[in-house]
């Protein structure tokens, strides 16, 4: 889909947290009618509540579900793929923060010479 392959994704929660953001965001864009009125719309709220609880325990908690959340419950805001754009920070702060950290080299101690 739009050239993305879950099989580069080797964590399987990384990927069940993809599949799940992307499925509600499109759940939520589809069926605008369903959830027009935001928060004040139990599916929605409900809906928004579920997918809360799966990603973070696919992921831990992350500060960045918490305006997620709250953006959720504005009306009209269910039409931008804020679970997808989280699940998208998060994971790529988690992987970065898996790679080996490269230092700059130091400099030298001893005058070079030229």
């Amino acid at each position: 889909m739009w050239g993305f392959d879950f099989r580069t994704i080797k964590s399987p929660e990384h990927r069940l947290a993809w599949l799940v953001a992307i499925a509600a965001d499109t759940i939520q864009i589809v069926g605008l009618l369903f959830f027009a009125e935001g928060g004040l719309s139990p599916a929605d709220a409900l809906l928004d509540l579920g997918v809360a609880a799966i990603l973070i325990r696919c992921l831990g908690w992350h500060w960045a579900f918490l305006p997620t959340l709250v953006a959720e419950l504005i009306p009209g805001l269910d039409l931008f793929p804020t679970w997808t754009a989280a699940v998208f920070y998060v994971t790529h702060q988690q992987v970065r923060a898996g790679e080996p950290e490269i230092l700059p080299p130091e400099p030298s101690r001893s005058p070079r010479i030229h």
